[in-house]
């Protein structure tokens, strides 16, 4: 009497439920790291640069020490500041604007100055002193 199996376990491995766990959780990494803000660092130590890249500013904006504001040469206050770039911008769009800063000067006010270059989506540099 011959007795035969009638089920037949199969070896193979369905991969659909997996790669739609690995998408979900490619999606929520995705819409979080969206969401960390750079303010959630507080005790961050920033890095010094021994690398410099060259480029030819068409402007300056200086702050001194004394946070004394400094378009071109020019002295402005400054809410004047960001009006001052604008008649810069439409003579010449291409325009580099080179961002001197005393190393006194608290980094908000570079802050608040870039913030004027992201709103109107100009091109800033943050001039550094080399070694």
């Amino acid at each position: 009497m011959a007795l035969k199996k009638r089920s037949k376990i199969e070896a193979g491995f369905c991969m659909s439920s997996m790669t739609d766990i690995v998408f979900l959780l490619l999606i929520f990494f995705m819409i979080t790291s969206t969401l960390v803000t750079p303010q959630a660092i507080k005790d961050m130590v920033l890095p010094k640069s021994d690398h410099q890249v060259s480029a030819k500013p068409n402007t300056t904006i200086s702050v001194t020490a004394d946070l004394r504001y400094f378009v071109e040469g020019e002295q402005l206050p400054f809410w004047k500041i960001e009006r001052r770039l604008k008649e810069i911008i439409e003579v010449s769009p291409d325009t580099y604007i080179a961002l001197h800063v005393d190393e006194s000067v608290p980094f908000s006010v570079v802050g608040r100055i870039r913030d004027i270059a992201i709103r109107n989506k100009y091109k800033l540099i943050l001039a550094t002193q080399g070694k």
